[in-house]
């Protein structure tokens, strides 16, 4: 095997009519075509997203006397971010949203796991 095997042909940059641009870049909508069939096989997979906006931590007395319209305090404030678990890993944070007559949320940050 020889050098010139392996070499990969450039464009020639100082060619009074270069190449257009098209030819020497890839077509993006083929390339996110083909990682969306790349996927396909775990788009059926099921995964549990929970959007948690607080937590509070009470003894069981006190969970058993919570009735109908009982004021639970959170450890958050109002406006402040919520965390967004997938299979109870947190992965985003967001705000709540009311989309017609329904809660939604709205992803503002991703958050990047480190990798074991």
């Amino acid at each position: 095997m020889s050098d010139t095997d392996t070499q990969v042909p450039l464009p020639d940059l100082n060619a009074a009519d270069p190449a257009p641009i098209d030819d020497l870049a890839y077509n993006e909508d083929e390339q996110a075509s083909r990682i969306a069939a790349d996927l396909e096989a775990v788009f059926d997979v099921p995964v549990q997203v929970s959007a948690v906006l607080g937590r509070s931590k009470m003894d069981v007395g006190e969970l058993l006397k919570l009735g109908p319209g009982t004021v639970l305090e959170l450890d958050r404030r109002v406006g402040e971010a919520i965390d967004i678990y997938v299979n109870n890993r947190l992965v985003a944070r967001g705000e709540v949203v009311l989309v017609e007559d329904k809660l939604g949320v709205t992803m503002t940050e991703i958050i990047k796991a480190e990798r074991n």
